[in-house]
């Protein structure tokens, strides 16, 4: 095992569970959800957040992939007349609680290797902290984390660095020895600044070509992690 790291930090939406087949899919009908059944409405909330319902596919630059919950919600509010932000936020995180869920791959012997290994193991994600934490009980892993924030956890958001801080502290590691695993640049940019390794995979929207300059390693999914660690 590689013996410079003890915890891992994941985030969650592209790098745990596969980015377009768990929330393109969820997004054409919570989309359809907003607008109230109004095909062209749909339509024009999809445009706002770089979605493309015909497709059901995200662009690589809409503000879902690493933005939270309140700044889609304010995007799509603007296009709901009498609508706010809050009751937008409101109703997605009510949605996404139950979205379907695609794992990036089986997460549950993953996880059990991992902590055999003796890692402690984080989530760190950009979604709100209730909806994260159902997820990952919806696939049988909670159990496994030692620690998991949303960006409405008290840290703040990605890619500023302050989840990733706290897990450390809250684990009793040194940032040094923990590897912050995401899908996107937000993921990488705030392991490095928490003064981390950082491991991009390929599950997200992102291309290797995106992410290698900023990344110690880019995998195709997390699968491949516990050769990267030597376990």
């Amino acid at each position: 095992m590689n013996k410079t790291i003890r915890g891992v930090l994941f985030d969650k939406d592209g790098t745990l569970f596969d980015f377009n087949a768990t929330w393109a899919v969820w997004a054409v009908g919570a989309l359809l959800d907003l607008a109230r059944g109004d095909a062209a409405l749909a339509d024009d909330l999809a445009a706002r957040i770089g979605f493309d319902r015909r497709r059901v596919a995200f662009d690589r630059t809409s503000p879902v992939i690493a933005g939270t919950p309140e700044e889609v919600a304010t995007l799509l509010a603007a296009g709901l007349p009498g609508a706010t932000p809050a009751e937008v936020t409101a109703r997605l995180d009510e949605m996404a609680a139950v979205a379907p869920l695609a794992e990036a791959v089986p997460l549950a012997p993953l996880m059990a290797r991992l902590r055999a290994a003796g890692l402690k193991l984080g989530v760190a994600t950009n979604d709100a902290e209730v909806p994260a934490r159902a997820h990952l009980s919806a696939v049988g892993i909670s159990e496994a984390f030692d620690f998991v924030a949303g960006y409405d956890s008290g840290f703040g958001g990605k890619p500023a660095p302050g989840m990733c801080i706290g897990f450390a502290e809250a684990v009793g590691l040194d940032p040094a020895e923990v590897v912050m695993v995401g899908d996107s640049l937000h993921d990488l940019h705030a392991g490095r600044a928490a003064g981390m390794a950082v491991v991009a995979v390929l599950t997200g929207t992102a291309t290797a070509a995106e992410l290698a300059p900023h990344a110690d390693a880019v995998l195709p999914d997390i699968g491949h992690l516990p050769e990267w660690l030597s376990l």
